[in-house]
């Protein structure tokens, strides 16, 4: 058996990973990574790429889609890989994550089909009209904390949002007063709780770790993804990320949220879309 992880922050230690047999590692997941009992969907694609990453030849994620079949809760969990296809540039594989209940029986959890790559391999043009999100300085940005209630105030929970440092643009954070805007936008600077810079694993979590937008759209209670795909652009310069994530759409009970990640030197590291569920109730 092998332990898989890259350093010793909350982050590496709970997406660690123990490699029992080639493609089957042991995972255990963290209560501290939970929003209202569910474990989040950042969270799951990060440890399910951490176990990617070593199955692949190529060490980087590229492209990453994780479809989530059932609420995955804190314990211990299997991840199962199979390498698809190995070219000289990418890779590609599948991962499964999968928990047992008390008499046995399995249960599919998440479901990943992902490319990867080198990041460093990858030229330096870039032509893009992208542009950074407009949002003010961090001293001028409120923290989950300073909302009435404190972090408890976050619907779902608090063991989340322990783990990571959020300062949301004010624009987008009328909801933490009673007050949201009515539009589907959310943005703020992102870290996580204990200084840990970012690289393309943490990227994974990043795109689903702010706030659901329905929260500004006047809706509240837990937003279970079912589907996300996260795109990998650059590897992340030191330091905090913009996030901004956007929904034009909710109908049917259903929205889609895009995100972008951007890094210090405003660079576009890290999109993503997912389609998430929503509780149509004010």
């Amino acid at each position: 058996m092998a332990l898989v992880t890259t350093g010793n922050s909350e982050f590496d230690r709970d997406t660690a990973v123990v490699r029992r047999a080639p493609g089957v590692y042991d995972a255990h997941l963290s209560a501290g990574w939970t929003i209202a009992q569910a474990v989040n969907g950042g969270y799951l694609l990060a440890l399910a790429g951490r176990a990617l990453g070593d199955a692949l030849p190529h060490p980087d994620p590229f492209s990453v889609t994780a479809h989530y079949l059932t609420a995955s809760v804190p314990g211990p969990a299997v991840i199962r890989t199979e390498v698809i296809r190995t070219g000289r540039t990418m890779s590609t594989g599948t991962a499964t994550l999968v928990q047992f209940t008390e008499d046995g029986t399995e249960t599919e959890r998440l479901r990943v089909l992902a490319a990867y790559g080198d990041l460093d391999a990858l030229p330096d043009d870039v032509r893009t009209s992208a542009k950074p999100p407009a949002i003010p300085p961090r001293e001028h940005c409120p923290g989950t904390d300073s909302a009435p209630g404190g972090r408890a105030s976050v619907p779902g929970g608090t063991s989340f949002a322990e783990r990571i440092a959020v300062r949301l643009d004010p624009a987008t954070a009328g909801w933490a007063v009673g007050a949201p805007s009515g539009k589907g936008e959310m943005r703020g600077w992102f870290g996580l709780a204990d200084g840990r810079e970012p690289d393309p694993l943490s990227l994974l979590l990043t795109v689903d770790a702010m706030p659901p937008t329905a929260f500004e759209l006047g809706l509240s209670g837990w937003v279970p993804t079912v589907e996300l795909t996260a795109h990998v652009r650059r590897r992340p310069a030191p330091g905090s990320l913009r996030v901004a994530v956007t929904t034009r759409n909710l109908a049917g009970g259903f929205l889609e949220a895009d995100a972008e990640v951007w890094d210090s030197t405003d660079h576009l590291v890290a999109q993503s879309r997912q389609l998430a569920r929503v509780r149509l109730t004010g």
